[in-house]
């Protein structure tokens, strides 16, 4: 009898407490609910803040808006940027852009095809088209541009929606209220300081984002300088490459971004720059970069021409890097340089940006309400999963190359150098595997990963042979002893799971490259 009861008092108990615990989540799911209906009441007006009208702000408030969201855009300056980064459009960019219903900003701003990269060093040359692949359903084929002339594209599109509303203004700081970002504080063009609410707020302010600070704890590290200029009334013997000199210290890389202007671009160390004002840069380029620019194709005459005639519009900006790290403040995202960089070498943080916003596109859109903090939270949180597949495959590749492809005296880095060019240079079906990577045609970090390794083999086989001596020996365990350094790095900072199990790059490839709608 004593027994019967005991087991009635448990389960009365368990009843009981079962019965509490699902009136508290009922009641907090009330709550939240409640919540997300005083969001909507509280600006009716807006349902996305954008702070930052570049590639990412521009681009996320086109896509969201076609998908009858309210969105007001707030862009410290709304003239044409002038700015030399992000002047390549890889094809898988053009994928993405198409997706986004974005593909014609592409037109009516002189951008050239870009069909192949051309490498240089020490006397040879090499072309490596950029393959066709069964699987992406565009022509393999880039974009070379002028940046600002794209952005204010972008940024005319968005504009024409009747629910996007593009201001100029800076915005001061974020409207916080228990963890949760409400809105914005900013000053506009005649100066005067407001408020705008919404249920999402998007920071896509890029690198030198003020808001990143108080979302993640993340800082960017600035890996070296690029040094810019444009050669203008001038045309490439080949402009439907990207040319990319094996050049010493570091690399200079020329491309034709309009019909009749080619950029030219030298890679300087951080902890040495030339000064621009005194006439110190100048001398350098001539006196050290120039000698090193290939004669073929007339490369080395444009990157001359260019250095006399554009004095004044030499420009530097910092190479960064930064790891991407997500917020856990609820009713805020961050987008674009402003949550992630990698160095510019291959040329892809615009494809990037733009697989970020279709994917978060696609999570959104089901979402009637995006006052819904949580609900919208948990989405976030599998947005930084999904986009792993293209980031991590991006920002792996973008981190080695910039390291490997710097000159030193040190002969195991060196052979390393050369291992690198030999394998780009060879044109087998490596080469083209590499080559869709680079071209955002085959994301897959696993892939990147076995090409790495065979970089790294091919590079100690350069030190073996013809014969493998001690010294050459030692000297080919620390070529692996590096590459496993650099390849360990990534691993632990993209995941070992996102980086070596290749289910989320086979469903992201299925998903937005070969099933994709264009």
């Amino acid at each position: 009898m004593t027994t019967t009861y005991a087991w009635l008092w448990t389960l009365f108990a368990f009843v009981l407490t079962w019965m509490v615990f699902h009136l508290i989540k009922t009641k907090k799911a009330a709550i939240e609910e409640a919540e997300a209906k005083v969001e909507e009441r509280r600006d009716g007006a807006t349902d996305v803040i954008i702070v930052g009208a570049g590639i990412a702000g521009a681009s996320l408030a086109y896509a969201l808006a076609k998908d009858g969201r309210r969105v007001h855009v707030i862009e410290r300056d709304l003239k044409e940027p002038q700015r030399f980064m992000g002047e390549l459009m890889q094809a898988g960019g053009r994928l993405m852009l198409a997706q986004l219903g974005l593909e014609d900003c592409l037109e009516e701003i002189d951008a050239q095809e870009a069909k192949s990269l051309a490498i240089y060093k020490d006397g040879e040359h090499a072309t490596l088209p950029f393959p066709n692949d069964k699987a992406f359903p565009l022509e393999p084929v880039g974009r070379l541009l002028r940046n600002g002339r794209f952005v204010q594209r972008l940024r005319q599109k968005a504009a024409s929606l009747t629910n996007v509303q593009l201001e100029e203004g800076t915005v001061k700081s974020l409207i916080e209220e228990k963890g949760v970002v409400k809105g914005v504080t900013y000053k506009n063009s005649a100066g005067e300081e407001t408020t705008v609410y919404a249920p999402l707020t998007v920071v896509c302010d890029g690198c030198y984002s003020n808001l990143r600070r108080s979302l993640v704890d993340n800082t960017e590290e600035v890996l070296s300088y690029m040094v810019g200029y444009v050669t203008k009334n001038s045309r490439l013997e080949d402009p439907k490459s990207l040319h990319l000199i094996f050049s010493k210290p570091l690399v200079c890389v020329i491309y034709q971004i309009t019909s009749d202007e080619v950029r030219c671009v030298a890679e300087v160390p951080a902890d040495s720059i030339p000064s621009i004002a005194n006439g110190e840069m100048s001398a350098y380029l001539k006196k050290t970069m120039a000698p090193q620019i290939p004669e073929r194709g007339n490369l080395r005459d444009i990157f001359l021409k260019g250095i006399e005639e554009g004095l004044p519009e030499i420009k530097t900006t910092a190479t960064k890097s930064m790891s991407s790290k997500l917020c856990d403040k609820r009713g805020v995202i961050v987008l674009g340089d402003a949550f992630n960089m990698r160095h510019p070498i291959i040329a892809s943080g615009m494809m990037v940006a733009l697989s970020d916003i279709c994917i978060l596109r696609n999570l959104l859109r089901p979402l009637p309400n995006l006052g819904n903090t949580k609900k919208v939270s948990d989405l976030v949180k599998s947005f930084y999963i999904i986009r792993k597949p293209m980031s991590a495959t991006v920002n792996t590749l973008g981190s080695i190359f910039s390291q490997v492809l710097v000159a030193t005296t040190d002969e195991a880095r060196e052979g390393m150098r050369q291992g690198c060019y030999n394998y780009l240079s060879r044109g087998d079906f490596k080469t083209t595997g590499l080559m869709t990577i680079l071209g955002g045609m085959n994301p897959h970090p696993l892939t990147l990963v076995i090409h790495l390794v065979a970089i790294t083999l091919t590079s100690m086989g350069h030190l073996l042979y013809p014969f493998p001596s001690p010294r050459r020996f030692w000297h080919s365990l620390r070529i692996l002893a590096w590459a496993l350094q650099m390849l360990g790095a990534h691993l632990v900072d993209e995941g070992f799971k996102e980086m070596l199990i290749p289910t989320n790059a086979a469903t992201y490839r299925r998903t937005y490259i070969a099933t994709a709608t264009v």
